[in-house]
C-alpha cells in the first residue's frame, strides 16, 4: 500500500512487510523476494521421509483394519447384528488412523532412537478408542465391549511390533551410509570431538558425520577412535561448507563468544540448504524426562528436573518388579532343575553362590546366583590379581581358571544370574538398575560413585547392554550414575528388551 503523501511504500515478501525509502533517499529495495528453493541435497532427504512415511502408514492401516476387521469377525459370529458391528467398527478405524496423524506419530523427528515414537502410538490408540467408548456409552452400543477387550490390545501390540520392524529396518540401512542425515559439526574443538564421539559410528542416532568447523579457525582434522573427520571453513562459511559437503543437518556444539546472533544468523544462511540446524548441549548424562524448553518473554531456557529418589515413581518401579520376577520365576522353576544338574555332575559344591553385595542406601544383602566357579575360588583371587584384565575396582579375566565348564556357557548367556529375580522378589534388588557392587569396592568409593546406591542395585542395566565387562570402570561408572538420575519406567521397559536381544547374542561376558 502507498501512504497519500507518497513518502513510504511497504510490500508484502514472504510473511513480513519490508517498508522502502523513497527513491532519493536509497536504492529501492525489490518488491519481488524469491524464498529460498530446496537444494538437491534437502530434496533427497525430504523424499526418503515422504517414502518412509509412506511406508508407516501404510502398515498402520493395515494393523488398524485386521485388528477391527479380526474384532468385527468374532463379533458377528457371536451373533451380533452386521448393521450394529459396522456402525461401530468403521468410525473406530477411521478414528484410529486419524489419531495417529493428529498426534504426530509420523513425523521426522521421531526417526531416531527414542521411545517418543512408541507413546505416541500408545497414546493415539488410547484416545481414539476413547472417544468411541465414550459415543457408544451414550448410543448404547453392545457391540464395543468386545471391540475393547480384543481390538484394542490387539491393535497396540500390532502397532507398536511394525514401528519397531520398521525402526529396526531403518537402523540396519543407517548402518551402511543409506537413510542417514549427513552432519556438519560446528564448535570449539572440544565440544565438536564430545558430539563426534558421541554419534560415531553411525546407527541408532542417524546422524553420519562428514566434516568439521572450529571457531577458532584450526584447519587440523579431527580424530576420534583412529578415524579422521575434515575440518573446513570458518564461522562465515558453514552455510557454504555443508553445501560443499552435501549435509542436511548442522549440529552447534558451542557458538563464539561475543555473538549471541550466530544461531539465529545461521539458521538463517541454512534456509533450503540443510533441514535440521540442532543445537547441542554439555548437560552430560542429563537425559529424557528430566529436560523441557520454555520461552519466557522470548527468552529459551533450559529447565532440567533435579532428581528425586522417593514418591510414586518408585513405587511404580516396584510394582513392576514384583511383576515382572513374580512372572519370570515360573519358567525360571522349570528349567532349574536340569541346570542344577548340570552344575553338580560338572564340579563338586552346592548349586547355588550367595555372595554379600550392598544395596540402596549401603544395605547389604545376600546375592544368590547359580555357582559356575569351583568351590575354592575365593582362595584362589589373590594368586590371580596380578593377572587382572578388568579396571578401577573390578577384577575380571577373560580365561578365568576359576571358571568350570558349565560356569562359562552359564555366563555367556547370563543364565548364573537367573536366581537373582528372587532378590527382587523380595525386595533386595530391582530388574533393572546399577551394578550390584561388592563391600570393598563400596569403601573405594568417592562422593561421586557413592550415588550409585542411591537406587536398588539390577540384575539388568545400561552396563549390561553396553559391553559389560568389556566397559572400562570409567564408563560403568558413568552409565550406572546416568541411569540412577535419568531412569524412566519406559527406559526400564526398553532395557529389559535390549537385555534379551544381548542375552542370544552376547557381548563382553565372561
Amino acid at each position: 500500500m502507498t501512504s497519500v503523501e507518497g513518502a513510504v511504500s511497504i510490500t508484502r515478501a514472504g510473511s513480513a512487510f519490508v517498508p522502502l525509502a523513497t527513491p532519493r533517499a536509497v536504492k529501492p529495495v525489490p518488491r519481488t523476494v524469491e524464498t529460498p528453493r530446496a537444494s538437491a541435497t534437502l530434496e533427497r532427504r525430504r523424499q526418503w521421509e515422504r517414502r518412509y512415511r509412506m511406508r508407516l502408514r501404510t502398515t498402520d492401516a493395515a494393523v488398524i483394519l485386521l485388528a477391527v476387521g479380526l474384532t468385527a469377525a468374532i463379533q458377528l459370529f457371536i451373533g451380533l447384528s452386521g448393521t450394529e458391528v459396522l456402525r461401530a467398527s468403521l468410525p473406530l478405524a477411521g478414528l484410529w488412523f486419524v489419531m495417529l496423524s493428529a498426534l504426530h506419530t509420523r513425523d521426522a523427528a521421531l526417526f531416531q532412537a527414542s521411545a517418543t515414537e512408541y507413546r505416541g502410538v500408545a497414546h493415539a490408540s488410547g484416545l481414539a478408542f476413547g472417544l468411541v467408548a465414550i459415543i457408544a456409552v451414550l448410543l448404547a452400543w453392545e457391540s464395543m465391549q468386545l471391540t475393547l477387550v480384543v481390538g484394542f490390545p490387539l491393535g497396540l501390540v500390532a502397532l507398536l511390533l511394525t514401528r519397531w520392524a520398521w525402526r529396526h529396518w531403518l537402523q540396519g540401512q543407517r548402518r551402511h551410509g543409506r537413510f542417514a542425515s549427513r552432519t556438519l559439526v560446528v564448535g570449539n574443538r572440544d565440544d565438536v570431538e564430545y558430539v563426534v564421539r558421541t554419534l560415531h559410528p553411525i546407527g541408532a542416532s542417524g546422524y553420519q558425520v562428514v566434516g568439521a568447523t572450529l571457531l577458532d579457525g584450526n584447519a587440523r582434522d579431527v580424530e576420534v577412535e583412529g578415524i579422521r573427520f575434515p575440518v573446513l571453513g570458518n564461522t562465515n562459511t558453514v552455510a557454504a561448507v555443508a553445501s560443499e559437503l552435501g549435509a542436511d543437518t548442522i549440529i552447534v556444539a558451542s557458538r563464539p563468544e561475543g555473538d549471541p546472533d550466530f544461531v539465529k544468523q545461521l539458521s538463517w544462511q541454512l534456509e533450503g540448504t540443510a533441514a535440521e540446524l540442532v543445537l547441542s548441549s554439555r548437560l552430560t548424562d542429563v537425559a529424557g524426562p528430566r529436560i523441557s524448553f520454555a520461552a519466557v518473554e522470548g527468552l529459551p531456557l533450559i529447565q532440567v528436573q533435579i532428581p528425586t529418589y522417593e514418591g510414586g515413581k518408585h513405587l511404580l518401579k516396584r510394582a513392576l518388579d514384583i511383576a515382572v520376577s513374580a512372572l519370570a520365576l515360573i519358567p525360571i522353576g522349570l528349567v532349574l532343575p536340569l541346570l542344577a544338574l548340570l552344575i553338580k555332575v560338572d564340579s563338586a559344591g552346592p548349586v547355588f553362590f550367595h555372595q554379600e553385595r550392598v544395596g540402596r542406601d549401603g544395605r547389604r544383602f545376600k546375592m544368590v546366583k547359580l555357582r559356575s566357579m569351583r568351590t575354592d575360588a575365593e582362595q584362589q583371587l589373590a594368586a590371580l590379581k596380578e593377572q587382572n584384565e578388568g579396571s578401577g575396582l573390578l577384577f575380571k579375566m577373560k580365561d578365568d581358571p576359576r571358571v568350570t565348564r558349565i560356569g562359562r556357557v552359564l555366563r555367556k548367556l547370563s543364565l548364573d544370574e537367573l536366581p537373582q529375580f528372587w532378590n527382587v522378589l523380595i525386595g533386595d534388588m530391582s530388574v533393572v538398575g546399577p551394578r550390584p557392587p561388592l563391600p570393598n569396592e563400596v569403601t573405594a568409593y568417592d562422593g561421586t560413585v557413592v550415588r550409585r546406591l542411591y537406587i536398588k542395585p539390577g540384575i539388568t542395566g545400561l552396563w549390561q547392554i553396553s559391553g559389560r565387562s568389556d566397559l572400562s570402570w570409567d564408563e560403568s561408572v558413568r552409565l550406572d550414575l546416568r541411569y540412577v538420575e535419568n531412569w524412566s519406567v519406559m527406559n526400564d521397559l526398553q532395557i529389559m528388551w535390549r537385555t534379551a536381544k544381548v542375552m542370544v547374542q552376547p557381548s563382553g561376558a565372561y
